[in-house]
Protein backbone atom coordinates (compact mmCIF):
# COMPACT_ATOMS: atom_id res chain seq x y z
CA UNK A 1 0.00 0.00 0.00
CA UNK A 2 1.48 3.48 -1.06
CA UNK A 3 2.63 6.01 2.29
CA UNK A 4 -0.09 7.90 2.83
CA UNK A 5 0.79 11.50 3.72
CA UNK A 6 -1.62 13.71 6.56
CA UNK A 7 -3.80 15.96 5.19
CA UNK A 8 -1.89 19.21 5.42
CA UNK A 9 -2.97 22.37 6.98
CA UNK A 10 -4.13 24.16 3.96
CA UNK A 11 -6.77 21.26 3.24
CA UNK A 12 -7.75 20.90 7.25
CA UNK A 13 -8.01 25.17 6.99
CA UNK A 14 -10.19 24.84 3.82
CA UNK A 15 -12.70 22.43 5.53
CA UNK A 16 -13.32 24.90 8.44
CA UNK A 17 -13.48 27.69 5.90
CA UNK A 18 -16.08 26.37 3.46
CA UNK A 19 -18.07 24.85 6.94
CA UNK A 20 -18.61 27.42 8.42
CA UNK A 21 -21.09 29.29 6.03
CA UNK A 22 -21.92 25.94 4.98
CA UNK A 23 -23.75 23.41 6.91
CA UNK A 24 -22.86 25.10 10.14
CA UNK A 25 -25.67 27.78 9.22
CA UNK A 26 -28.24 24.81 8.43
CA UNK A 27 -27.22 23.49 11.84
CA UNK A 28 -27.44 26.79 13.42
CA UNK A 29 -30.67 28.17 12.17
CA UNK A 30 -32.70 25.39 12.80
CA UNK A 31 -31.85 25.23 16.48
CA UNK A 32 -31.64 28.92 17.28
CA UNK A 33 -35.73 29.05 16.24
CA UNK A 34 -36.09 26.85 19.11
CA UNK A 35 -35.16 29.33 21.91
CA UNK A 36 -37.30 32.35 21.47
CA UNK A 37 -40.31 30.72 21.12
CA UNK A 38 -42.46 32.50 23.67
CA UNK A 39 -40.67 35.83 22.60
CA UNK A 40 -42.22 35.52 18.66
CA UNK A 41 -45.41 34.26 19.88
CA UNK A 42 -46.09 37.44 21.81
CA UNK A 43 -44.51 40.00 19.76
CA UNK A 44 -47.32 38.29 16.96
CA UNK A 45 -49.47 38.94 19.22
CA UNK A 46 -48.74 42.40 20.31
CA UNK A 47 -47.87 43.43 16.33
CA UNK A 48 -51.49 41.91 15.27
CA UNK A 49 -53.37 43.75 18.16
CA UNK A 50 -51.85 47.04 17.35
CA UNK A 51 -52.30 46.88 13.75
CA UNK A 52 -56.21 46.39 13.87
CA UNK A 53 -57.34 46.47 17.22
CA UNK A 54 -58.21 43.07 18.11
CA UNK A 55 -56.69 39.93 19.71
CA UNK A 56 -55.30 37.53 17.24
CA UNK A 57 -56.75 33.79 17.03
CA UNK A 58 -54.97 31.20 18.67
CA UNK A 59 -55.08 28.86 15.31
CA UNK A 60 -54.03 31.86 13.05
CA UNK A 61 -51.28 32.49 15.76
CA UNK A 62 -50.49 28.43 15.26
CA UNK A 63 -50.08 29.02 11.97
CA UNK A 64 -48.13 31.71 11.77
CA UNK A 65 -45.76 30.44 14.11
CA UNK A 66 -45.41 27.32 11.95
CA UNK A 67 -45.00 29.34 9.10
CA UNK A 68 -42.16 30.88 10.28
CA UNK A 69 -40.62 27.69 11.62
CA UNK A 70 -41.85 25.81 8.34
CA UNK A 71 -40.91 28.46 5.36
CA UNK A 72 -37.36 27.56 6.31
CA UNK A 73 -37.06 24.21 4.79
CA UNK A 74 -39.12 25.73 1.74
CA UNK A 75 -36.15 27.94 1.28
CA UNK A 76 -34.00 25.34 1.44
CA UNK A 77 -35.60 23.24 -1.27
CA UNK A 78 -35.28 26.50 -3.25
CA UNK A 79 -31.64 26.18 -2.07
CA UNK A 80 -31.11 23.01 -3.09
CA UNK A 81 -32.75 23.32 -6.79
CA UNK A 82 -30.33 26.76 -7.49
CA UNK A 83 -27.03 24.93 -5.32
CA UNK A 84 -26.26 23.24 -8.23
CA UNK A 85 -26.44 25.81 -11.00
CA UNK A 86 -24.37 27.79 -9.12
CA UNK A 87 -21.47 25.54 -8.29
CA UNK A 88 -21.51 24.79 -11.97
CA UNK A 89 -21.66 28.52 -13.40
CA UNK A 90 -19.89 30.39 -10.31
CA UNK A 91 -17.62 27.37 -9.37
CA UNK A 92 -18.05 25.32 -6.12
CA UNK A 93 -16.19 28.71 -4.39
CA UNK A 94 -17.46 31.07 -5.68
CA UNK A 95 -21.02 29.71 -5.12
CA UNK A 96 -20.39 29.52 -1.33
CA UNK A 97 -19.10 32.98 -1.26
CA UNK A 98 -22.45 34.62 -3.56
CA UNK A 99 -24.22 33.01 -0.73
CA UNK A 100 -23.03 34.99 2.03
CA UNK A 101 -24.85 37.96 0.56
CA UNK A 102 -28.75 36.05 1.30
CA UNK A 103 -27.37 35.18 5.16
CA UNK A 104 -26.49 38.70 5.57
CA UNK A 105 -29.59 40.34 3.61
CA UNK A 106 -31.48 37.32 5.71
CA UNK A 107 -30.15 38.44 9.10
CA UNK A 108 -31.12 42.33 8.42
CA UNK A 109 -34.65 41.53 7.42
CA UNK A 110 -34.66 38.75 10.50
CA UNK A 111 -33.25 41.90 12.81
CA UNK A 112 -35.24 44.52 12.00
CA UNK A 113 -38.86 42.60 11.47
CA UNK A 114 -38.98 43.35 15.72
CA UNK A 115 -38.02 47.21 16.01
CA UNK A 116 -40.28 47.59 12.46
CA UNK A 117 -43.50 45.67 13.82
CA UNK A 118 -43.38 44.02 10.42
CA UNK A 119 -43.51 39.85 11.27
CA UNK A 120 -43.61 39.57 7.47
CA UNK A 121 -40.12 40.63 8.01
CA UNK A 122 -39.57 37.76 9.94
CA UNK A 123 -41.16 35.19 7.50
CA UNK A 124 -39.22 36.54 4.67
CA UNK A 125 -36.00 36.37 6.79
CA UNK A 126 -36.11 32.53 7.48
CA UNK A 127 -36.96 32.01 4.01
CA UNK A 128 -34.09 33.33 3.05
CA UNK A 129 -31.78 31.84 5.34
CA UNK A 130 -33.57 28.68 4.23
CA UNK A 131 -32.36 29.27 0.67
CA UNK A 132 -28.68 30.22 2.17
CA UNK A 133 -29.13 26.53 4.37
CA UNK A 134 -30.12 25.04 1.11
CA UNK A 135 -27.18 26.22 -0.86
CA UNK A 136 -24.70 25.41 1.85
CA UNK A 137 -25.84 21.77 2.33
CA UNK A 138 -25.75 20.89 -1.91
CA UNK A 139 -22.06 22.94 -2.20
CA UNK A 140 -20.27 22.41 0.64
CA UNK A 141 -19.79 18.57 0.37
CA UNK A 142 -19.19 19.00 -3.25
CA UNK A 143 -16.06 20.95 -2.85
CA UNK A 144 -15.17 18.63 0.12
CA UNK A 145 -15.80 15.57 -1.95
CA UNK A 146 -13.70 17.33 -4.91
CA UNK A 147 -10.82 18.45 -3.28
CA UNK A 148 -9.93 15.52 -0.68
CA UNK A 149 -7.45 13.04 -1.34
CA UNK A 150 -8.95 9.67 -2.36
CA UNK A 151 -7.46 8.18 0.81
CA UNK A 152 -9.20 11.12 3.31
CA UNK A 153 -12.06 11.46 1.24
CA UNK A 154 -14.65 10.03 3.67
CA UNK A 155 -12.98 12.13 6.82
CA UNK A 156 -13.10 15.33 5.25
CA UNK A 157 -16.41 14.44 3.74
CA UNK A 158 -17.74 14.24 6.97
CA UNK A 159 -16.52 17.79 7.44
CA UNK A 160 -20.43 18.65 6.36
CA UNK A 161 -21.52 16.55 9.23
CA UNK A 162 -19.34 17.87 12.03
CA UNK A 163 -19.77 21.51 11.32
CA UNK A 164 -23.70 20.72 10.64
CA UNK A 165 -23.73 19.37 14.25
CA UNK A 166 -21.70 22.06 15.33
CA UNK A 167 -24.05 24.54 14.09
CA UNK A 168 -27.23 22.97 16.06
CA UNK A 169 -24.92 22.55 19.18
CA UNK A 170 -23.74 26.08 18.87
CA UNK A 171 -27.57 27.72 18.35
CA UNK A 172 -28.58 25.39 21.52
CA UNK A 173 -25.89 27.31 23.63
CA UNK A 174 -26.69 30.70 22.34
CA UNK A 175 -30.20 30.16 22.82
CA UNK A 176 -29.80 29.89 26.26
CA UNK A 177 -31.05 32.27 28.67
CA UNK A 178 -27.97 33.41 30.07
CA UNK A 179 -27.09 34.37 26.55
CA UNK A 180 -29.17 35.29 23.88
CA UNK A 181 -32.66 33.47 25.21
CA UNK A 182 -34.02 36.67 27.05
CA UNK A 183 -36.96 37.63 25.43
CA UNK A 184 -35.41 41.55 24.54
CA UNK A 185 -32.56 39.50 22.70
CA UNK A 186 -34.29 37.22 20.20
CA UNK A 187 -33.93 39.88 17.37
CA UNK A 188 -30.45 40.01 18.29
CA UNK A 189 -30.69 35.82 18.39
CA UNK A 190 -32.24 35.09 14.79
CA UNK A 191 -29.66 38.07 13.09
CA UNK A 192 -26.78 36.79 14.65
CA UNK A 193 -26.59 34.09 11.75
CA UNK A 194 -24.49 36.82 9.43
CA UNK A 195 -21.68 36.38 11.81
CA UNK A 196 -20.85 32.68 10.09
CA UNK A 197 -21.73 34.43 6.72
CA UNK A 198 -19.34 37.44 7.73
CA UNK A 199 -16.76 34.48 8.84
CA UNK A 200 -16.49 32.43 5.34
CA UNK A 201 -16.54 35.75 3.90
CA UNK A 202 -12.79 36.85 5.15
CA UNK A 203 -11.12 33.23 4.84
CA UNK A 204 -12.67 31.39 2.21
CA UNK A 205 -11.06 33.62 -0.65
CA UNK A 206 -7.37 32.45 0.81
CA UNK A 207 -8.11 28.93 -0.47
CA UNK A 208 -7.84 27.63 -4.28
CA UNK A 209 -11.39 26.59 -6.19
CA UNK A 210 -11.94 22.83 -6.61
CA UNK A 211 -9.06 21.39 -9.02
CA UNK A 212 -11.45 18.91 -10.44
CA UNK A 213 -13.85 22.09 -11.21
CA UNK A 214 -10.83 24.01 -12.70
CA UNK A 215 -9.85 21.12 -14.87
CA UNK A 216 -12.91 18.98 -16.09
CA UNK A 217 -15.26 21.70 -15.95
CA UNK A 218 -13.44 24.88 -17.04
CA UNK A 219 -10.24 23.13 -18.42
CA UNK A 220 -7.86 25.08 -16.54
CA UNK A 221 -5.10 23.36 -16.34
CA UNK A 222 -2.59 25.72 -14.90
CA UNK A 223 -4.70 26.40 -11.96
CA UNK A 224 -5.53 22.72 -11.25
CA UNK A 225 -2.11 22.27 -11.00
CA UNK A 226 -1.58 25.23 -8.81
CA UNK A 227 -4.28 23.85 -6.25
CA UNK A 228 -3.20 20.69 -5.94
CA UNK A 229 -0.03 21.82 -5.55
CA UNK A 230 -1.69 24.12 -2.33
CA UNK A 231 -3.52 21.61 -0.78
CA UNK A 232 -1.32 18.41 -1.41
CA UNK A 233 1.99 19.87 -1.89
CA UNK A 234 4.37 19.57 -4.13
CA UNK A 235 5.37 16.18 -3.70
CA UNK A 236 1.93 14.47 -3.63
CA UNK A 237 0.21 16.08 -5.90
CA UNK A 238 1.12 14.06 -9.39
CA UNK A 239 -0.80 10.93 -8.33
CA UNK A 240 -4.55 13.30 -7.49
CA UNK A 241 -3.60 15.08 -10.68
CA UNK A 242 -3.22 11.64 -12.81
CA UNK A 243 -6.52 10.75 -11.97
CA UNK A 244 -8.51 13.79 -12.24
CA UNK A 245 -7.08 13.72 -16.01
CA UNK A 246 -8.54 9.80 -16.29
CA UNK A 247 -11.67 11.03 -15.14
CA UNK A 248 -11.35 14.11 -17.70
CA UNK A 249 -10.43 11.93 -20.49
CA UNK A 250 -13.36 9.15 -19.78
CA UNK A 251 -15.86 12.18 -19.70
CA UNK A 252 -14.42 12.93 -23.09
CA UNK A 253 -15.82 16.42 -23.05
CA UNK A 254 -19.05 15.61 -21.34
CA UNK A 255 -20.49 19.16 -19.97
CA UNK A 256 -22.19 19.04 -16.40
CA UNK A 257 -25.75 17.37 -16.65
CA UNK A 258 -29.23 18.81 -15.60
CA UNK A 259 -30.68 17.54 -12.57
CA UNK A 260 -33.70 15.61 -15.09
CA UNK A 261 -31.03 14.50 -17.58
CA UNK A 262 -29.90 11.85 -14.31
CA UNK A 263 -33.58 10.57 -14.46
CA UNK A 264 -33.44 9.51 -18.06
CA UNK A 265 -29.69 7.90 -17.83
CA UNK A 266 -29.64 4.12 -17.45
CA UNK A 267 -25.92 4.72 -16.54
CA UNK A 268 -26.83 6.39 -13.54
CA UNK A 269 -30.44 4.32 -12.57
CA UNK A 270 -28.85 2.38 -9.56
CA UNK A 271 -27.17 5.48 -7.77
CA UNK A 272 -29.96 7.52 -8.55
CA UNK A 273 -32.55 5.14 -6.48
CA UNK A 274 -29.80 4.91 -3.75
CA UNK A 275 -29.37 8.78 -3.15
CA UNK A 276 -33.02 8.98 -3.09
CA UNK A 277 -33.73 6.10 -0.58
CA UNK A 278 -30.43 7.93 1.51
CA UNK A 279 -31.97 10.84 1.46
CA UNK A 280 -35.32 10.35 2.29
CA UNK A 281 -34.33 7.65 4.75
CA UNK A 282 -32.61 10.23 7.16
CA UNK A 283 -35.06 12.39 7.50
CA UNK A 284 -37.63 9.89 7.97
CA UNK A 285 -35.65 8.09 10.37
CA UNK A 286 -37.47 9.61 13.32
CA UNK A 287 -34.31 11.46 14.15
CA UNK A 288 -36.96 14.20 14.06
CA UNK A 289 -39.12 12.61 16.11
CA UNK A 290 -36.66 12.45 19.11
CA UNK A 291 -35.89 15.73 19.24
CA UNK A 292 -39.63 16.57 19.43
CA UNK A 293 -40.11 13.16 22.03
CA UNK A 294 -36.78 15.03 23.95
CA UNK A 295 -38.42 17.24 26.01
CA UNK A 296 -41.45 14.89 26.87
CA UNK A 297 -38.72 12.11 28.36
CA UNK A 298 -37.03 14.28 30.31
CA UNK A 299 -40.09 15.54 32.20
CA UNK A 300 -40.77 12.24 32.75
CA UNK A 301 -37.55 11.40 34.22
CA UNK A 302 -37.94 13.85 36.82
CA UNK A 303 -35.86 16.38 34.82
CA UNK A 304 -37.25 20.20 35.98
CA UNK A 305 -38.32 22.35 32.95
CA UNK A 306 -35.57 25.09 33.91
CA UNK A 307 -33.12 22.18 33.77
CA UNK A 308 -34.63 20.70 30.19
CA UNK A 309 -32.60 23.08 27.76
CA UNK A 310 -29.09 21.82 29.72
CA UNK A 311 -30.55 18.31 29.43
CA UNK A 312 -31.02 19.61 25.23
CA UNK A 313 -27.52 20.45 25.16
CA UNK A 314 -26.29 16.96 26.07
CA UNK A 315 -28.43 16.12 22.94
CA UNK A 316 -26.93 18.57 20.83
CA UNK A 317 -23.23 17.76 22.03
CA UNK A 318 -23.91 13.86 21.95
CA UNK A 319 -24.71 14.66 17.82
CA UNK A 320 -21.71 16.59 17.84
CA UNK A 321 -19.33 14.33 19.18
CA UNK A 322 -20.53 11.23 16.85
CA UNK A 323 -20.19 13.23 13.89
CA UNK A 324 -16.54 13.58 15.13
CA UNK A 325 -16.35 9.99 15.60
CA UNK A 326 -17.78 8.89 12.30
CA UNK A 327 -15.34 10.75 10.70
CA UNK A 328 -12.02 9.42 12.63
CA UNK A 329 -13.75 5.95 11.59
CA UNK A 330 -15.34 6.35 7.74
CA UNK A 331 -11.99 6.32 6.81
CA UNK A 332 -11.07 2.84 8.68
CA UNK A 333 -14.57 0.65 8.69
CA UNK A 334 -15.43 1.70 4.95
CA UNK A 335 -19.03 3.57 4.45
CA UNK A 336 -20.81 -0.02 4.37
CA UNK A 337 -21.02 -1.08 7.29
CA UNK A 338 -21.19 2.36 9.35
CA UNK A 339 -24.40 3.06 7.08
CA UNK A 340 -25.87 -0.31 7.54
CA UNK A 341 -24.87 -0.58 10.95
CA UNK A 342 -26.36 3.06 11.95
CA UNK A 343 -29.81 2.15 10.42
CA UNK A 344 -29.86 -1.28 11.85
CA UNK A 345 -29.26 0.19 15.53
CA UNK A 346 -31.87 2.51 14.72
CA UNK A 347 -34.26 -0.03 14.50
CA UNK A 348 -32.94 -1.76 18.16
CA UNK A 349 -33.20 1.44 20.09
CA UNK A 350 -37.15 2.33 18.21
CA UNK A 351 -37.84 -1.21 19.80
CA UNK A 352 -36.91 0.06 23.17
CA UNK A 353 -38.19 3.27 23.04
CA UNK A 354 -41.50 1.89 22.18
CA UNK A 355 -41.67 -0.52 25.36
CA UNK A 356 -39.90 2.13 27.62
CA UNK A 357 -42.44 4.87 26.54
CA UNK A 358 -45.22 2.08 26.69
CA UNK A 359 -44.75 1.42 30.13
CA UNK A 360 -43.18 4.53 31.27
CA UNK A 361 -45.33 4.87 34.60
CA UNK A 362 -45.11 1.37 35.46
CA UNK A 363 -41.77 1.43 37.29
CA UNK A 364 -39.41 4.60 38.53
CA UNK A 365 -36.50 3.57 36.49
CA UNK A 366 -38.23 3.27 33.29
CA UNK A 367 -38.20 6.75 32.48
CA UNK A 368 -34.22 6.28 32.41
CA UNK A 369 -34.37 3.66 29.65
CA UNK A 370 -36.38 6.11 27.72
CA UNK A 371 -33.82 8.87 28.33
CA UNK A 372 -30.93 5.90 27.18
CA UNK A 373 -32.38 5.17 24.42
CA UNK A 374 -32.85 8.73 23.20
CA UNK A 375 -29.51 9.36 23.50
CA UNK A 376 -28.45 5.76 21.83
CA UNK A 377 -30.93 6.74 18.73
CA UNK A 378 -29.17 9.84 18.41
CA UNK A 379 -25.19 8.17 18.24
CA UNK A 380 -26.52 5.50 16.16
CA UNK A 381 -27.98 8.29 14.14
CA UNK A 382 -24.78 10.57 13.60
CA UNK A 383 -22.49 7.37 13.54
CA UNK A 384 -24.51 6.16 10.37
CA UNK A 385 -26.86 7.99 8.34
CA UNK A 386 -26.34 11.49 9.40
CA UNK A 387 -22.50 11.49 8.59
CA UNK A 388 -22.39 9.32 5.79
CA UNK A 389 -25.47 10.14 3.41
CA UNK A 390 -23.18 13.40 2.18
CA UNK A 391 -20.28 11.41 1.66
CA UNK A 392 -21.78 8.98 -0.68
CA UNK A 393 -23.64 11.25 -2.84
CA UNK A 394 -20.42 12.76 -4.06
CA UNK A 395 -18.85 9.09 -4.31
CA UNK A 396 -21.54 7.54 -6.25
CA UNK A 397 -21.00 9.99 -8.96
CA UNK A 398 -18.53 11.52 -11.73
CA UNK A 399 -17.84 14.72 -12.15
CA UNK A 400 -20.56 15.25 -14.96
CA UNK A 401 -23.27 14.28 -12.67
CA UNK A 402 -22.42 15.09 -9.54
CA UNK A 403 -23.80 18.63 -9.13
CA UNK A 404 -27.06 17.63 -10.14
CA UNK A 405 -26.93 14.48 -7.84
CA UNK A 406 -26.84 16.58 -5.09
CA UNK A 407 -29.65 18.93 -6.32
CA UNK A 408 -32.14 15.90 -6.45
CA UNK A 409 -30.72 14.63 -3.46
CA UNK A 410 -30.99 17.97 -1.82
CA UNK A 411 -34.27 18.87 -3.10
CA UNK A 412 -35.96 15.09 -1.71
CA UNK A 413 -33.85 15.95 1.45
CA UNK A 414 -35.90 19.26 2.00
CA UNK A 415 -39.03 17.71 0.96
CA UNK A 416 -39.01 15.01 3.30
CA UNK A 417 -37.90 17.53 6.18
CA UNK A 418 -40.67 20.10 5.26
CA UNK A 419 -43.28 16.96 5.43
CA UNK A 420 -42.20 15.60 8.26
CA UNK A 421 -42.68 19.15 10.25
CA UNK A 422 -45.89 19.77 8.84
CA UNK A 423 -47.17 15.68 9.74
CA UNK A 424 -45.18 14.72 12.50
CA UNK A 425 -47.27 16.18 15.24
CA UNK A 426 -50.65 15.01 13.89
CA UNK A 427 -48.60 11.36 13.58
CA UNK A 428 -47.71 11.91 17.54
CA UNK A 429 -51.27 12.42 18.33
CA UNK A 430 -53.03 9.54 16.46
CA UNK A 431 -50.04 7.12 17.76
CA UNK A 432 -48.64 7.90 20.47
CA UNK A 433 -45.44 6.08 21.49
CA UNK A 434 -46.28 3.60 18.88
CA UNK A 435 -45.03 6.46 16.13
CA UNK A 436 -41.94 4.88 16.80
CA UNK A 437 -43.06 1.94 14.71
CA UNK A 438 -43.32 3.42 11.80
CA UNK A 439 -39.79 4.52 11.95
CA UNK A 440 -38.70 1.49 12.87
CA UNK A 441 -40.35 -0.10 9.75
CA UNK A 442 -38.44 2.79 7.83
CA UNK A 443 -35.02 1.85 9.25
CA UNK A 444 -34.96 -1.81 8.83
CA UNK A 445 -36.02 -1.32 5.06
CA UNK A 446 -33.29 1.31 4.77
CA UNK A 447 -31.09 -1.17 5.71
CA UNK A 448 -31.85 -3.57 3.64
CA UNK A 449 -31.98 -1.75 0.70
CA UNK A 450 -28.47 -0.60 1.26
CA UNK A 451 -27.33 -3.92 1.86
CA UNK A 452 -28.56 -5.36 -1.51
CA UNK A 453 -26.99 -2.79 -3.99
CA UNK A 454 -24.40 -0.30 -2.30
CA UNK A 455 -21.13 -1.58 -2.40
CA UNK A 456 -17.77 -0.31 -0.44
CA UNK A 457 -16.31 2.69 -1.75
CA UNK A 458 -13.42 3.67 0.75
CA UNK A 459 -9.91 4.09 -1.15
CA UNK A 460 -12.16 3.50 -5.01
CA UNK A 461 -11.53 6.38 -7.37
CA UNK A 462 -14.89 7.92 -8.97
CA UNK A 463 -14.46 5.68 -11.98
CA UNK A 464 -14.06 2.31 -9.89
CA UNK A 465 -17.24 3.21 -8.11
CA UNK A 466 -19.03 4.01 -11.40
CA UNK A 467 -17.30 0.33 -12.81
CA UNK A 468 -19.30 -1.14 -9.75
CA UNK A 469 -22.72 -0.16 -10.22
CA UNK A 470 -22.04 -1.08 -14.14
CA UNK A 471 -23.77 -4.05 -13.92
CA UNK A 472 -26.35 -3.30 -11.63
CA UNK A 473 -27.56 -0.49 -14.35
CA UNK A 474 -27.03 -2.71 -17.47
CA UNK A 475 -27.05 -6.33 -16.38
CA UNK A 476 -26.02 -8.72 -19.28
CA UNK A 477 -27.01 -5.81 -22.39
CA UNK A 478 -24.04 -6.59 -24.44
CA UNK A 479 -23.90 -3.64 -26.32
CA UNK A 480 -24.02 -1.10 -23.70
CA UNK A 481 -21.40 -3.22 -22.30
CA UNK A 482 -18.42 -3.40 -25.13
CA UNK A 483 -19.09 0.54 -25.20
CA UNK A 484 -18.70 0.87 -21.52
CA UNK A 485 -15.43 -1.34 -21.82
CA UNK A 486 -14.01 0.27 -24.62
CA UNK A 487 -14.00 3.64 -22.43
CA UNK A 488 -12.54 1.79 -19.45
CA UNK A 489 -9.54 0.67 -21.54
CA UNK A 490 -9.72 4.12 -22.93
CA UNK A 491 -9.53 5.14 -19.88
CA UNK A 492 -6.31 3.05 -18.65
CA UNK A 493 -8.25 1.03 -15.80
Amino acid sequence: MAHHQLPSWTLFLAVCAVGIGGTFQYGYNVSIINAPTQHIHRFLNETWTNRYHKALNPDLLTFLWSVIASVFSLGGMCGALVGGSMAIRLGRKGALLMNNIIAMLASILMGISFPTGLFELLIAGRFLIGINSGVGICVQPLYLGEVAPKHLRGGMAMGSSIFLTGGILMGQIIGLRELLGEEMYWPLLLSSSCLPAFAQLLFLPWFPESPRYLLIDRGDELSCVKALKRFHGSSEYEREMEDIQRESFALDGEKAKKPWQLFTDRAVRWQLITVIVMTMGQQLSGINAIYFYATYVFEQAGISAEQIPYVTLGTGACECLTALTCGLLIDYVGRRYLIIGGYLLMTFWSIVLTFSLTYQELYPWVPYVSMTSIFAFILSFGLGPGGITNTLIAELFIQSSRAAAYMIGGTISWISFFTIGMLFPFIVNRLKQYCFLVFLLECSSVAAFLFFVIPETKNKSFLAIEKEFHKLNFGRNKKETELYERRQLHDGF
